[in-house]
């Protein structure tokens, strides 16, 4: 006796265990600061999400990283740079059936000291 794989029961397989995962996967970031003075200096902050039926989980990939450095409470925190990836553009809609995004903030924090 052979064993035939029904195709609709793989994808629904597939599918079931692609929502299992996306669900028990916590969102990641991370956290970083570099003074260049006593009172200054730069932030890098990242943020990674999964994103299935344009539900983000936990939440948005910036949204994480931008909470990430605002939860540092430093004094004129000011962001330069943001990026995110993947980026379709005006297709970016087809990003919201189902992906994972990553996001990076960057920028500065404190008062440069005055000559």
């Amino acid at each position: 006796m052979t064993f035939v794989p029904r195709p609709r029961l793989f994808r629904s397989v597939a599918l079931a265990s692609i929502v299992v995962a996306a669900v028990a996967l916590p969102g990641c970031s991370s956290l970083s600061f570099e003074r260049t003075t006593e009172t200054s200096g730069t932030f890098r902050s990242t943020g990674f999400a999964f994103t299935i039926f344009s539900i983000d989980l936990p939440k948005g990939a910036q949204l994480i990283a931008r909470e990430n450095a605002s939860d540092a409470n430093l004094a004129n925190m000011e962001v330069t740079d943001t990026v995110t990836f993947p980026y379709l553009g005006p297709f970016d809609w087809i990003l919201d059936i189902i992906s994972f995004r990553w996001s990076k903030v960057e920028g500065t924090w404190g008062y440069a000291p005055r000559p």
